[in-house]
């Protein structure tokens, strides 16, 4: 059992009982597991939606996946989906399981990330390009 005072930085508050199903405590409980999701307090939650929404570049957002999975743990996916891309809606965002993410916080970083695509879709189209779906025969 992980003592999380002695831990040298700030952890989430859990979520009240039966309201998520995070594994918040199971984490905490379990030695040796990797605790980076723990950081992701709600007020860096809040600070991680601000950036995911103001993206600038598709170069931007793959920076920002990197240092997701550096510095949280997260591993995010984003492609193309398997029918046609008619809006951003089209496009997949995925995150592999990761026990101590919650629930909410899974469905908010797609929300942001999307939200983010409608303000520069030319991201959206940089994305489509890069998996050549925009390439001529």
């Amino acid at each position: 059992m992980i003592d999380f005072m002695t831990l040298p930085f700030p952890i989430r508050q859990p979520c009240p009982p039966g309201a998520c199903i995070c594994g918040h405590e199971r984490l905490l409980a379990a030695d040796g597991d990797d605790l980076r999701i723990l950081r992701l307090t709600r007020q860096e939650e809040k600070r991680l939606l601000e950036r995911l929404e103001n993206i600038a570049s598709l170069d931007d957002l793959e920076h920002m996946q990197r240092r997701m999975y550096e510095q949280l743990g997260i591993r995010l996916h984003i492609a193309p989906g398997f029918n046609e891309v008619r809006s951003m809606r089209g496009i997949a965002i995925h995150i592999d399981e990761l026990p101590g993410l919650c629930r909410k916080t899974r469905q908010s970083i797609p929300a942001a990330i999307r939200r983010g695509l409608a303000k520069h879709p030319e991201i959206a189209w940089r994305l489509l390009d890069a998996h050549d779906l925009l390439r001529d025969a």
